[in-house]
């Protein structure tokens, strides 16, 4: 056995996880290769997928960007991305055989002539490597690059595969769109270029283990489906809290806000996965029929409805795990009187015979006490009570996503003692115990899975769409309001007391944050 294929071998079985057949080989033209996304993920997803036999001896790596770069530059800062990653301990991996698939072109994304060498550039790979002409291509730069980018890829008849045996893909970073009119723009210049079967738009949640396990607990256990309605659950719980600021992304989220960069995209996902109907098969047609069904159930929200059952909020100073942080007008290129919101709370109902009267309670936040991303579903208490005088708590069925991935199921149990005194336990199953810590990262889930060409993790068109028609009445709403007096929560806290009026008012509260 080679020394690449002993290594590959190890760590495989060390992680628990390998791909026994290598995906197809391809060129990858990564554009935005120089910036932040591509550093701190996408590299380090290429390289989990390269180290665990996913990728094919002979794929390329093309990084594309306006910086001018060498090969050797390139591969540099891909080692030191690496590293910082994690990757020591595989330095012989690293340096042997990953590094020497990169490569870097330099160009203007709106320069024909940079896409036309571009072109002779994948030619020249085919030849020498054998790829087949099979392309990905990646966005990974600002969004407002995208329609040129894609524009000149149907110029230069890159979008299109080469021949009839190959292929050629596009993946495209959130956010898609910035409303419905601006979406539906995007998708018909991305569709005028590529056919819809080519296009993945990623959103990086669906990649995760505990999200895809959602699924599976639902649909191929027998003692779960039976009870998911709104004949045994009581609300339905979906929280994304994070203990970071804005960090270095104040140009973007001053023009986006929580709606935006997490409601319309992350936890809309994660509705649609926890409220959708049974497939007829795990694949992607099916999968992403169901889901926009729930996103098409969504009761609209009208101008009073916004009122009652959406609340924003926007940090203050605080202190997070012991240290003081500023509030949000105090970051860096954040304006001093800034209305953006940092946290949104709301209540949904989907209106179908599944989940009628079953309210959806959603929030999400920045510089909250802790980081946790969360689906809990609380079961209805028992219909008569026989023990009196013991308060029983709910059963809550709980998905954590972030950052301890697992599942957990609470029930009451009578504590040891001559009394009959009822006190909450848990089953708690965790992905690192039961598999060890060998859980893919969500971008090498979903590159590995366009590579192959599965896009049931990704969003379709008419998805998009449906989930901006959901929240643009919000954004109008909110427009046409002047914003609560901000700011209304302190950093390090659970939000702001109206997100807690909002689902104290049905005579429920929120889960902690742990």
């Amino acid at each position: 056995m080679s020394s690449r294929a002993a290594s590959v071998s190890e760590k495989a079985q060390a992680d628990n996880y390998f791909c026994e057949v290598p995906n197809d080989p391809c060129a990858i033209v990564m554009f935005g290769a120089s910036g932040d996304l591509a550093r701190r993920k996408l590299l380090p997803a290429l390289y989990d997928l390269a180290i665990h036999a996913c990728l094919a001896p002979r794929f390329r790596l093309l990084g594309f960007a306006r910086t001018e770069m060498t090969d050797d530059a390139f591969r540099d800062e891909a080692r030191e991305s690496l590293s910082k990653d994690g990757a020591k301990g595989n330095e012989g991996t690293l340096d042997g055989d990953f590094l020497k698939h990169l490569q870097y072109f330099s160009g203007n994304y709106d320069d024909s002539e940079a896409y036309a060498r571009l072109g002779r550039k994948l030619d020249q790979l085919d030849q020498q490597g054998g790829l087949g002409g099979n392309r990905l291509f990646y966005l990974a730069t600002p969004p407002e690059v995208y329609p040129r980018i894609v524009e000149q890829l149907g110029k230069s008849g890159l979008a299109k595969p080469k021949t009839k045996d190959s292929w050629a893909r596009i993946i495209i970073e959130k956010p898609f769109g910035h409303d419905r009119d601006s979406a539906q723009e995007l998708n018909q210049r991305v569709l005028q270029v590529f056919d819809e079967s080519q296009v993945y738009r990623i959103d990086h949640y669906l990649g995760k283990e505990t999200v895809q396990n959602l699924l599976v607990l639902r649909f191929g256990n027998g003692i779960f489906e039976p009870l998911w309605n709104r004949n045994y659950i009581d609300h339905v719980q979906i929280t994304a809290a994070e203990s970071l600021g804005v960090e270095r992304r104040a140009a973007f989220y001053e023009s986006a806000g929580a709606m935006r960069d997490m409601i319309q995209s992350h936890v809309l996902q994660l509705t649609s996965l926890v409220a959708m109907e049974a497939p007829a098969t795990f694949e992607a047609t099916p999968v992403r029929n169901e889901k926009i069904k729930v996103l098409q159930s969504i009761r609209p929200y009208r101008e009073d409805i916004v009122a009652k059952s959406v609340v924003r909020g926007q940090y203050g100073p605080g202190s997070v795990k012991g240290t003081s942080v500023a509030g949000y007008r105090e970051e860096p290129g954040v304006k001093p009187r800034s209305s953006t919101e940092t946290f949104v709370a709301m209540k949904l109902l989907v209106d179908n015979w599944r989940w009628s009267g079953v309210p959806f309670y959603l929030r999400t936040g920045k510089r909250l006490s802790q980081p946790e991303t969360e689906i809990a579903i609380a079961f209805k208490r028992a219909p008569h009570v026989v023990f009196h005088g013991e308060a029983v708590e709910p059963n809550w069925l709980v998905l954590n996503i972030q950052p301890d991935e697992g599942i957990s199921l609470s029930f009451g149990a009578k504590a040891p003692g001559s009394q009959m005194h009822i006190h909450p336990v848990t089953m708690d199953f965790q992905y690192r115990r039961a598999f060890g810590a060998g859980s893919r990262e969500a971008y090498a889930t979903l590159i590995n899975d366009c590579i192959r060409g599965d896009a049931t993790l990704f969003d379709r068109a008419d998805s998009v769409e449906a989930a901006w028609a959901l929240v643009d009445p919000i954004l109008e709403s909110w427009r046409n309001d002047p914003a609560p007096p901000f700011p209304n929560y302190a950093a390090g806290s659970e939000g702001p007391r109206a997100a807690d009026e909002l689902i104290a008012s049905e005579w429920r509260r929120w889960r902690p944050l742990a």
